[in-house]
C-alpha cells in the first residue's frame, strides 16, 4: 500500500479512505466495552466542564426569563417537565418489557415545585400503563400542586399515608422510586422532617432510583457524598453543576422546550435532540 501511495498520486485519497474504514473495523471489533464505557464517562465529564450545566443562580435566572419574558406559565412547565421525565423512564424500564409486577413505581414528592413535577410524571406513567403509587407526606397548599393531586385521585393513582421504615417491603413491592422531594432550591441539611427520613429511607433501597432534576439532598453546585446514589438522573431545562458528580448509569435532559435564544445566553452547550423526543442522553 506504501508503494501504492509512492507511485501512484491519484489513488492517495482512495488509499487514505481504506486506511480509515479498517481503523473503524479494528476500533469497532476490538476495543473491549469497558474502555468504551470509561470514554462515555469521560464524554459526560466534558460536557459538564464546557458549559453544559448551570449553577444555582443561573437556574433560577433561567426560569424567571421563561415565565416573564417568553410568558411559560408555571403549569405549563411543570407539565412538559413531568411529561419528559415519564418519557426518560420508558426508555429506561421499557413497558413492554415488565411484567405486570415489574410495572409499580412508588413516586415520592415534596412540598415544592420538584413535588408538582412527580404528580405529573406520575399520571403520565399511568397513562403509560405503569403502576404508580404516590407517597406525598407534606402536601402544598399551592393551587398548582393541589390541582396535580386531584388529576392524580380522579385516575385512581394510590396515595400512600406513610412510608414503610423496613426498606425491604419497599424492594418487594416497587420495581423502581421516582424521587421527586428536594429540587435545585431547597438547601442541603435544612430540609425539614419528614424529607430527611424519606432520604434515610431510600439511601438503603436496592430497587433502582429515577432522581428528578438532582438527587435530593445534593447540593445543586457541588453534590453529595453520602446522599442517595440515584440510577437514573433526568436534568430539567439544562443539568445542574452536581450533575458532573452523578454516577448513575443513564442521564438525560429534558430540555427541548428551551427557546434557542435562551440556550445561546446561558451557554447551554447540549447535543441536539433526536427526531421529535423530548429527552436526550448524555
Amino acid at each position: 500500500m506504501l508503494a501504492l501511495w509512492q507511485e501512484e498520486p491519484a489513488t492517495r485519497p482512495f488509499i487514505r479512505l481504506l486506511e480509515e474504514f479498517f481503523l473503524c473495523i479494528i476500533i469497532t471489533e476490538f476495543v473491549k466495552p469497558a474502555i468504551l464505557k470509561h470514554q462515555k464517562a469521560d464524554c459526560h465529564l466534558y460536557l459538564m466542564r464546557r458549559g453544559a450545566s448551570t449553577s444555582k443562580v443561573e437556574a433560577v435566572a433561567m426560569e424567571k426569563e421563561l415565565i416573564e419574558d417568553y410568558r411559560f406559565g408555571r403549569q405549563q412547565l411543570a407539565e412538559m417537565c413531568g411529561y419528559a421525565c415519564a418519557v426518560a423512564v420508558t426508555k429506561v424500564f421499557p413497558v413492554a418489557a415488565l411484567s405486570r409486577k415489574q410495572r409499580t413505581v412508588l413516586v415520592v414528592c415534596g412540598p415544592e415545585q420538584n413535588g408538582a413535577i412527580g404528580l405529573v410524571c406520575a399520571r403520565h406513567l399511568r397513562v403509560f400503563e405503569y403502576e404508580p403509587t404516590i407517597f406525598y407526606p407534606k402536601r402544598s397548599s399551592d393551587s398548582l400542586s393541589k390541582d396535580f393531586t386531584t388529576q392524580c385521585e380522579k385516575m385512581d393513582i394510590p396515595f400512600l399515608s406513610y412510608l414503610p421504615t423496613e426498606v425491604q417491603l419497599i424492594n418487594d413491592a416497587y420495581s423502581l422510586v421516582i424521587d421527586a422531594i428536594l429540587g435545585p432550591g431547597a438547601e442541603p441539611g435544612e430540609a425539614k422532617e419528614p424529607c430527611p427520613s424519606i432520604l434515610a429511607t431510600l439511601k438503603l433501597v436496592k430497587i433502582p432510583i429515577v432522581s428528578l432534576d438532582i438527587p435530593s439532598g445534593w447540593d445543586v453546585e457541588m453534590g453529595s457524598e453520602d446522599g442517595i446514589s440515584p440510577e437514573v438522573l433526568v436534568s430539567l431545562a439544562a443539568p445542574k453543576k452536581c450533575a458532573g458528580r452523578f454516577s448513575g448509569k443513564y442521564h438525560f435532559v429534558a430540555g427541548r422546550f428551551v427557546p434557542d435564544d435562551v440556550q445561546k445566553k446561558f451557554h447551554l452547550n447540549l447535543p441536539g435532540y433526536p427526531g421529535t423526543e423530548c429527552v436526550v442522553a448524555l
